[in-house]
């Protein structure tokens, strides 16, 4: 009893944030297993199934504005809770699909929906304000959530699409949201930020005293006047476009490598060798964060990493080349998620995590949306993935570029309208 409460509370919203990540991107990353079976059984053009995803990324990336101004007032629980619902729903209503629209409502619309509510905002802002020196090391942790969840569900997904149906695996995603979703989001994710129940971020008193001293000059701040700060709009392009080459990656991977010739399970495996190194890179792009001068530095070296993958997937052609690509793409992929929240709180301040990164999400969301379409729209014009991987190359090579030049500047209180 006397262990339990010398455990700072942090680590449970942390342990809490790496599941409730876990369950909802290893979900959603699943999409691309379904793909070919849906076309295969519908005729449906690969460009009408990935405009699923694409409404998925915008409905998601919408709703995380507001999703980011209620995790500044109330506990996260209650986001993540009608997140896990909500998505479930979306998941178990997507197998009886026989129509576009059908499946624009439910996966599109319903699971994009319950996803803002379980995504990054709700889950890394909520870490961001329980610490400040191990800010890096607690969302490395909690973004590992995100691999382990995909390493996990997407073989899962696979091995059940395979055997029963494509239908049959998302109901299971359906379940497996519900039941984990609700029962963490109640039990881990019950507090707001610690000085609210009387504590100090890190769980050490002398946290605030030592951060004052090194932190720059903080000042209020309304959303036009964030809107004119060109470290926002630097961090919501090249994030943006970031994860526009990622979910193109996780709708088409499996269907690329399927095209190629390797066998169902074994593509639908390469998205879980992504995972297995993503895993490493969330916890070691945090962790080395907090000993860094300046988080940018970690993102370019991620996104270095992710560049060098591309080049590979160009040439994939058996198992073992496959599997070589996705772990050297999977550790710069990996970056992507724990890095931007500690960009947020390292240029914006950790007091308006939730509104800062809510709006940058929307943005990075219209980028991820077209990730999808981008490629099912070459699929069908070239009847080939290639000219999506040149592309994605080039993007890359300047999102590197580009990131070093993101500056320091002012910390901000609040948000306003």
């Amino acid at each position: 009893m006397e262990k339990n409460k010398k455990i700072f509370w942090g680590w449970y919203i942390v342990g809490g944030a790496f599941l409730v990540m876990g369950i909802n991107y290893g979900a959603r990353y699943c999409f691309g297993v379904f793909l070919k079976p849906m076309a295969s059984e519908f005729a449906w053009s690969r460009s009408v199934i990935s405009l699923a995803a694409a409404i998925n990324m915008l409905v998601y990336s919408f709703c995380a504005i507001f999703v980011g101004r209620m995790l500044d007032r109330i506990a996260p629980r209650w986001i993540t809770t009608a997140g896990a619902i909500i998505a479930a729903c979306g998941y178990v209503l997507t197998g009886f699909v026989s129509t576009p629209l059908g499946l624009y409502i439910s996966y599109g619309l319903m699971v994009g929906l319950g996803s803002a509510g379980m995504g990054v905002v709700a889950c890394s802002s909520s870490v961001s304000k329980w610490f400040i020196s191990k800010r890096g090391l607690a969302i490395g942790i909690a973004s590992m959530g995100i691999s382990l969840g995909t390493v996990t569900l997407t073989p899962l997904s696979g091995y059940i699409a395979g055997v029963l149906s494509w239908r049959a695996g998302l109901m299971a995603l359906g379940a497996i949201t519900l039941l984990i979703g609700v029962f963490v989001s109640q039990t881990l994710m019950r507090k707001t930020n610690p000085e609210a129940y009387g504590l100090l971020p890190d769980g050490d008193k002398t946290t605030i005293i030592h951060q004052s001293s090194a932190s720059p000059a903080i000042h209020k701040v309304s959303t036009l006047t964030l809107f004119k700060d060109s470290r926002f709009w630097t961090l919501a392009v090249c994030q943006g476009l970031a994860v526009m080459i990622s979910m193109s990656v996780f709708v088409h991977q499996v269907a690329y490598a399927t095209d190629n010739g390797i066998e169902k399970i074994a593509a639908a495996a390469s998205l879980a060798a992504i995972s297995m190194t993503g895993f490493m890179g969330q916890f070691l792009f945090g962790w080395i964060t907090d000993r860094i001068k300046d988080p940018k530095y970690g993102s370019f070296i991620g996104i270095l990493f992710m560049l060098i993958g591309t080049i590979l997937l160009l040439n994939v052609r058996t198992v073992s080349q496959l599997y070589v690509y996705a772990l050297i793409y999977g550790f710069g992929y990996g970056s992507l998620a724990p890095i931007l929240p500690l960009l947020v709180a390292n240029r914006f301040g950790r007091h308006v995590m939730g509104s800062i990164y809510g709006l940058l999400t929307f943005f990075i969301g219209v980028g991820g949306a077209i990730g999808p379409v981008l490629g099912g729209v070459i699929y069908d014009h070239f009847g080939s993935y290639r000219y999506l991987w040149l592309i994605n190359i080039f993007v890359l090579s300047c999102i590197a570029l580009v990131i070093l030049t993101l500056k320091k500047g002012k910390q901000y209180t609040k948000t306003g309208s």
